[in-house]
């Protein structure tokens, strides 16, 4: 089994969705008493969320980037980042390792694809909905991502960092974002991305119609998969 090495605090709360889905799937596919080999490197999101309200990035590259060369040397054969928005760092963070770097993007996109889909909505952070670092990533893959209107796209990104990432889960947020996703959808989307990896802690599938496509646990179990040799970077 190969071993992970992720870098998670981002925040804590959905960290731990990597965690249970590595294992669970570990112990699923070899039975018995197995689970996941993996190796945690969890930062200060207080620091980092300073660095991005002052829109120092090359900070977060430094932490993050330091955070990936010390898994590798801990013997990780590949890193994952366990957030959406740093993110736009990725390539910082690459250059600092020679193992791979299983981009939570890449993992998304392939999910898409394989369901047939082209035309999406895209929930997550500002960063993450109004940047291109994503979009176009997703763009690179044949795939049109669609965002909220600003309005919205403010009070998704609020809910994300003073309530989410605090483990706080509010019914009026929720109605919101279910509100925000109907919106996606009578615009063309054929699916929503919760692009954030806390917002699967306030909606579920069963919430909704749209179909929603949760990327903390996709990329989890696509690491898993990784891990397992079922699937390659």
């Amino acid at each position: 089994m190969r071993i992970i090495g992720l870098i998670g605090g981002m925040s804590w709360e959905s960290t731990v969705t990597y965690y249970q889905v590595l294992n669970r799937m570990a112990a699923e596919k070899l039975g018995g008493l197995h689970s996941a080999r993996c190796l945690l490197a969890s930062v200060d999101f207080g620091e980092i969320e300073a660095f991005q309200a002052q829109g120092r990035w090359d900070e977060i590259a430094r932490v993050l980037g330091d955070a990936a060369a010390g898994l590798q040397k801990a013997g990780a054969d590949a890193v994952a980042l366990c957030t959406n928005t740093m993110h736009n760092v990725a390539p910082q963070i690459e250059s600092r390792i020679s193992v791979p770097f299983l981009h939570i993007a890449d993992a998304t996109a392939d999910e898409l694809l394989r369901a047939g889909l082209r035309k999406v909505g895209l929930l997550g952070t500002a960063f993450t909905m109004e940047q291109n670092f994503y979009k176009e990533r997703l763009r690179a893959r044949g795939l049109e991502a669609l965002t909220p209107d600003a309005a919205d796209r403010q009070r998704v990104s609020a809910v994300i960092y003073d309530e989410l990432c605090l483990g706080k889960i509010v019914p009026e947020s929720k109605a919101f974002y279910l509100s925000v996703i109907g919106k996606l959808a009578a615009g063309g989307a054929e699916a929503v991305i919760l692009g954030c990896t806390e917002i699967g802690l306030l909606v579920q599938q069963n919430d909704t119609p749209v179909r929603l496509f949760d990327t903390a646990y996709i990329h989890a179990r696509s690491l898993a998969l990784y891990a397992l040799g079922e699937a390659d970077k």
